[in-house]
């Protein structure tokens, strides 16, 4: 049974010139088993008390400092997980949906998970649960009725639980392998300082639409 963490980065407005993110990008990580999510909760537990930080101090990539996050993707650099990201260009979209930002959000969320679905057994999904309880259960149902295969002999999607970022480690984990890869597609100086930590972890990054 495999678990699978999802965070965003960047937002679904499509008034880039207003200020809105040119790019929107949903990444999952993905253990194959509770043990090494729990070695990978334990990891980054730890890693607050060697950083002198408090146990509620929340590894959000656009909140902390470069130093903070160096130190995150060195430690995590050793453990064992997978990660998937649809980085979605929105000046390249069309069709009316893509401005309903609930239904850019979940269709967002469908390509991702229909990319890693190979790797996806029984898999209990974890999603940041801010945001309308209403709309995540609708999330919720909506992707297992895109995602799982009725003719495979085995879902791809078996649960799916709304958790606060703050109370999850490996929610924060994925905020910041989504937060690496967004970075990585910006003009910023730091634009290859982090995900390159990750690349023994990628399994990959779609850029769509091309």
């Amino acid at each position: 049974m495999s678990l699978v963490f999802i965070d965003e980065s960047g937002d679904v407005g499509l008034k880039i010139e207003s200020g809105s993110s040119p790019y929107f990008v949903v990444t999952l990580v993905v253990f194959q088993n509770e043990a090494s999510a729990r070695s990978a909760d334990n990891t980054i537990a730890n890693l607050r008390t060697r950083m002198g930080v408090s146990e509620n101090f929340e590894f959000h990539f656009s909140k902390i400092s470069n130093k903070h996050r160096l130190s995150f993707f060195k430690e995590v650099n050793g453990i064992e997980f997978s990660y998937y990201s649809i980085v979605i260009n929105k000046r390249g979209l069309t069709g009316p949906g893509f401005s309903v930002k609930e239904s850019f959000y979940k269709y967002a969320c469908k390509l991702v998970l229909t990319n890693a679905a190979a790797a996806l057994r029984e898999s209990t999904v974890v999603l940041d649960g801010c945001g309308s309880r209403e709309f995540k259960r609708e999330l919720c149902g909506y992707l297992r009725r895109a995602v799982n295969n009725p003719a495979a002999e085995f879902v791809a999607i078996k649960k799916l639980k709304l958790q606060e970022s703050h109370r999850n480690n490996l929610i924060q984990l994925a905020d910041m392998v989504c937060g690496a890869v967004g970075r990585s597609f910006s003009d910023r100086p730091d634009k290859d300082e982090y995900r390159k930590w990750l690349r023994p972890r990628e399994k990959r990054v779609q850029f769509w639409p091309k």
